[in-house]
């Protein structure tokens, strides 16, 4: 018996987030299916199933991680196969009995926000630049997730904000997050982007004294970008990221051509 740990790629609109539910069609779900019917595990409460982030309906990933044990030959193909071609297994990597995969050193967490903004200036992205560097460091972050949260002090190792050809990308980076943190981090930031928020009114959010009410950014910009942990490297497969390459190409084109339709439509109303 031994431990492999797989790094999971997924587009997350056509599932109910991660988390397996009944009668739902979720990635874990989907993933566990796949790992029975290829005989690599047996009894789910048996081969000590993890996972490294429950990402929510519509949230996408590159690199999620989920470890299990296993008396097969682990075969990313074989498995790929088996799953849905939204859903693809990308790299692998043996690891000790005692790992735990919620236990990483560090998740890196994109999100991209499409700039539509016609008064757009080096100010207001620099406004948000200035915004965003107040959430690096260790912070009590209650007002970004549950007001329920047992634990809610989380720490931002880097955070980034760049425009690139009419999309704001912000990149995330800590040990851990909290259920919406991120989502609700980027409303903020757009509040702030957009003039309705001073960038120094976000010490008033991380006091947990003030009870703030922040409606969470759509999931769909969001990609569970990494997941690292110290002292363990995983291994690529080619062509499992040349497969999942071609089926992101085929989603964004797909998608496109619906936008397309639909900036059409809006400018015949506007006629």
């Amino acid at each position: 018996m031994r431990r492999v740990a797989l790094k999971v790629g997924y587009i997350g609109t056509d599932f109910y987030g991660f988390q397996r539910q009944p009668g739902l069609s979720t990635v874990e779900g989907e993933l566990l299916s796949a790992l029975k019917k290829i005989g690599l595990i047996t009894e789910i409460g048996e081969c000590g199933f993890g996972i490294a982030g429950r990402t929510d309906r519509g949230v996408h990933a590159l690199s999620n991680v989920v470890s299990f044990l296993t008396e097969g030959e682990v075969i990313i193909n074989q498995i790929n196969d088996a799953l849905p071609s939204s859903i693809n297994v990308l790299a692998e990597a043996r690891v000790p009995l005692h790992f735990k995969t919620r236990y990483a050193e560090s998740r890196h967490y994109r999100y991209l926000m499409i700039n539509d903004d016609d008064n757009f200036s080096d100010f207001k992205l620099d406004r948000m630049i200035e915004a965003a560097m107040i959430f690096k460091g260790t912070h009590n972050f209650l007002n970004f997730s549950k007001r329920s949260e047992r634990n809610p002090v989380r720490t931002i190792l880097e955070i980034r904000v760049v425009n690139d050809d009419d999309v704001i990308i912000l990149d995330v980076i800590g040990e851990s997050f909290l259920w919406n943190m991120i989502r609700k981090m980027v409303t903020v930031l757009l509040n702030v982007f957009n003039g309705e928020l001073k960038p120094d009114r976000i010490y008033d959010y991380l006091d947990p004294e003030n009870d703030v009410l922040i409606k969470p950014a759509p999931p769909e910009g969001l990609i569970l970008m990494d997941v690292n942990y110290n002292g363990i490297v995983f291994h690529e497969d080619d062509y499992a990221k040349n497969k999942f390459i071609s089926t992101l190409r085929k989603e964004y084109f797909y998608q496109q051509n619906i936008a397309l339709s639909e900036k059409e439509m809006i400018k015949s109303l506007m006629r």
